[in-house]
């Protein structure tokens, strides 16, 4: 189980023929109580998708008692009649399950942009009662139903003190900030209210999917829900609750790195001996969206001088002839200049560190991201209207 390992939630996943494939598309989470706490946070960028406008104006109440998702179609530059798609199919599940004001239905969707005709709509609105029939407390088929490049479902399960949070979560391409391409629905058992969930999910994601960086790509769908239903009983400390949620979401972040489109490297770039976290963040980013580095690690070459050009076009403050820079362990560039042979450096493992020391102050950030391949060139090319 994922979302409904904590109690007080039912969810479902079922195919109702938005994907070519016949897989699975569709997913509903409800939240039974007590409790209707939520918390909500949405791509940054200006370009969003329908379900997104409307799921602002449901995030703004701090309750929530359903989410549904869809995948197979983003429902995005789908004008006036998109957005009515999206009315319809929260007035539809509020009526399945009981819910008087469709208001407090949540909407995800994800798949190409431009996608939302009549024949979306019908498949969706007209099978909501199906999905909501097939709502479990032991349902295992949610987390399939909402993806769509991805090749496996990302699923987390934290145990606390008497509460538990459970989430999963889609996305294996356009993973920039803010946050991925990316849908997540977190839930818990404990009891905390909207403004305790809302602080401790925008800790947790600005340390998480905000710094999972892998085409440099932002997506109009992205949306992170996090629902509380109380059913524990129990009230934990905020930062205790808080430290569990980040961990939570670092381990979501770290599957859809692992998942990214055609990637062979999964690599994590620390940048430490920074004088602000910004300055970490900027510096680890540029090199994250470096095409240049990342066809060199492709390639199996620990290139340490494509990082210092790259970071070297950040504003942020050090001197670039004071730099090191290490690849899996070995340092290559001492003081901006070469040290060890790059023969030394193995970079055939997926997994790939490097690590950057600015020597300019005390703060760090990782930043995560993935080569660039033959792979995710032809996948994403294949991708299309």
């Amino acid at each position: 189980m994922s979302v409904t390992a904590p109690q007080g939630f039912r969810s479902a996943g079922i195919a109702v023929g938005l994907k070519s494939t016949g897989k699975p598309d569709l997913a509903l989470v409800v939240n039974d109580g007590p409790e209707r706490a939520s918390a909500v946070v949405f791509t940054s960028n200006r370009a969003q998708a329908n379900p997104i406008l409307w799921s602002r104006k449901v995030a703004q109440n701090g309750q929530a008692r359903a989410v549904i998702l869809n995948s197979g179609g983003a429902n995005c530059f789908t004008g006036d009649f998109g957005y009515e798609t999206t009315r319809l199919t929260a007035e539809a599940v509020a009526a399945a399950i009981g819910e008087p004001d469709a208001e407090r239905i949540l909407v995800c969707s994800t798949g190409l942009i431009g996608t939302g005709d009549q024949a979306f709509r019908d498949k969706i609105v007209h099978n909501v009662p199906t999905l909501a029939a097939a709502l479990a407390a032991d349902d295992t088929t949610a987390p399939a139903a909402i993806l769509t490049t991805d090749s496996v479902e990302k699923t987390v399960v934290h145990t606390g003190d008497g509460w538990t949070i459970g989430a999963m979560a889609k996305g294996a391409g356009m993973l920039a900030p803010g946050l991925a391409t990316m849908l997540v629905v977190i839930t818990t058992d404990a009891l905390l209210d909207g403004e305790a969930l809302d602080r401790a999910l925008r800790r947790a994601t600005g340390t998480s999917f905000d710094r999972l960086d892998s085409d440099g790509c932002m997506s109009t769908n992205d949306q992170v829900t996090l629902l509380a239903s109380g059913a524990s009983g129990v009230s934990p400390d905020e930062e205790s609750f808080s430290d569990a949620l980040a961990a939570v979401c670092d381990s979501l972040a770290a599957q859809l790195q692992a998942d990214a489109e055609g990637a062979s490297h999964d690599i994590d770039i620390e940048v430490r001996g920074a004088a602000s976290s910004a300055d970490a963040v900027e510096v680890g980013r540029s090199v994250a969206r470096n095409n240049l580095f990342k066809a060199a690690i492709f390639g199996n070459d620990p290139n340490w001088g494509r990082v210092l050009a790259a970071i070297g076009t950040t504003d942020a403050a050090f001197d670039p002839y004071q730099v090191d820079v290490s690849f899996n362990g070995v340092r290559l560039c001492h003081a901006g200049g070469p040290d060890r042979p790059v023969k030394e450096c193995d970079l055939a493992p997926r997994r790939t560190r490097v690590e950057i020391d600015l020597f300019a102050g005390e703060h760090t950030a990782t930043i995560r991201t993935n080569d660039l391949t033959h792979d995710y060139v032809h996948e994403n090319s294949a991708y299309s209207s």
